[in-house]
């Protein structure tokens, strides 16, 4: 196995919100603004999702790749 990354299929999820589940039960979605070869995700207007009628609005955030559980479209591409 290579020790290179392959950069993830998230071009086509560029500026349009996305909802990531993450490690540790935590959930944020916001508008997909950049990523990198190794799933590390910058979000604009982020906003945390503590339960059904908590929400933390966060502004922009850096999420690292490796506490990504899953990645949601949240608008249709």
């Amino acid at each position: 196995m290579s020790g290179k990354a392959h950069p993830p299929e998230l071009k086509k999820y560029m500026d349009h919100r996305i909802f990531l589940k993450l490690n540790g039960n935590r959930h944020v979605s916001g508008v997909l603004r950049g990523f990198d070869p190794f799933m590390n995700i910058v979000l604009d207007d982020a906003v945390e999702e503590v339960s059904d009628k908590e929400k933390n609005g966060i502004g922009s955030v850096v999420i690292r790749g490796n506490s990504i559980v899953m990645v949601n479209a949240l608008e249709r591409i």
